[in-house]
């Protein structure tokens, strides 16, 4: 998800809770492709989403991969938002506190810890860290732990960071860049690393 700090309003509260639906199980570059082809389509906006017909929501988002299962899991949570929350992302989200906004999202379907935390930290502004492939494979290279749930990772970073939106942000974007610049799944980069100093090299 794209670094930002505190809530971005509603139009960008509901981008990026569209984004992080559409970004699980795909690179972010294809999900860029998919919010650019809603907003061609005129579809950027939980109203026109929540009754736009499937095989056009289809169309626009197929660039983000599993498009199907997507659009229907973005088109009901457009509706339930809808019929829930007539006020708005950015009322609902401000006047929720994050563990009851969180639980709220997760009992949306398709909507699991990691997008629900995304959907915390990045649309409402609310601390909530975010626990991704790339936090995990740190990690577990680096020896803080193996096979964690999503919990107790992300109880572990939580225990260690002040609650703050601002440190979570950048945290996660560290580590993101960490994952893809020398931490990769395959042949990870250890000798210019950063963390190279600390790292256990677990892998």
């Amino acid at each position: 998800m794209p670094l930002r700090y505190g809530p971005p309003g509603e139009k960008g509260s509901f981008e990026i809770c569209a984004g992080a639906i559409l970004t699980q199980n795909t690179a972010w570059t294809n999900v860029e492709k998919a919010l650019a082809a809603l907003r061609r389509a005129g579809l950027m906006s939980a109203a026109a989403l929540a009754a736009c017909p499937l095989p056009r929501l289809e169309r626009a988002i197929r660039s983000s991969g599993y498009y199907k299962q997507k659009a229907r899991r973005l088109r009901e949570f457009c509706r339930r938002v809808r019929k829930e929350h007539p006020e708005g992302f950015k009322r609902w989200f401000s006047a929720t506190p994050a563990p009851a906004l969180r639980a709220e999202l997760m009992s949306c379907k398709g909507v699991g810890p990691e997008t629900a935390d995304c959907m915390v930290l990045y649309a409402a502004g609310k601390a909530s860290f975010v626990i991704d492939a790339y936090t995990r494979r740190l990690g577990e290279r680096a020896g803080l732990g193996r096979g964690l749930s999503y919990g107790a990772w992300q109880a572990l970073f939580e225990a260690a960071l002040p609650p703050d939106v601002k440190v979570y942000n950048e945290y996660h974007a560290l580590l993101v860049k960490l994952g893809k610049d020398f931490c990769k799944k395959t042949k990870p980069l250890c000798g210019p690393c950063p963390l190279t100093k600390v790292c256990r090299k677990l892998i």
